[in-house]
């Protein structure tokens, strides 16, 4: 899990991204600087109340959510909180693939594992929170293409 610094107010508000899944769910909090604040992995029946606390710690304008699994039922939920940020769909075909890379790009294979080419290396954990990460760089990045 990664979050901000106590000692570093946040000036701007946040995306919170949100890949949604049957078991677990994927949640990471990234500001339009790119800079990620935070990424858990929680089970599905904990997200709402993650989000409510997530929501006390950082000023989150926008909930970027992936628009395949689940993403109708989602979307209603979060417009159900109390004074609902902007629900944003985006598009989340071939994320666990990127996902994957990206793993290995932020937490690098130390030992013998990196000798071992990257397509038959094993994660070691779930990466929802990741593909979470992907789907806010995704609407950053729809936002500022011309």
């Amino acid at each position: 899990m990664v979050s901000a610094s106590p000692l570093s107010p946040l000036s701007q508000p946040v995306i919170l991204g949100l890949d949604p899944g049957r078991q677990k769910c994927g949640l990471a909090i990234m500001g339009v600087d790119r800079i990620l604040r935070y990424q858990e992995v929680v089970p599905v029946e904990e997200v709402v109340t993650k989000i409510e606390t997530l929501r006390q710690q950082f000023p989150i304008s926008t909930i970027v959510l992936g628009d395949q699994t689940s993403s109708k039922q989602w979307q209603h939920t979060l417009s159900q909180l109390l004074d609902p940020p902007r629900i944003m769909l985006v598009d989340e075909r071939y994320t666990s693939l990127e996902a994957r890379d990206r793993y290995w790009q932020m937490y690098p294979p130390a030992g013998l594992t990196q000798l071992i080419p990257p397509s038959l290396r094993t994660i070691p954990r779930p990466i929802d929170d990741i593909v979470a990460i992907l789907l806010i760089e995704r609407y950053l990045n729809r936002l500022t293409e011309p």
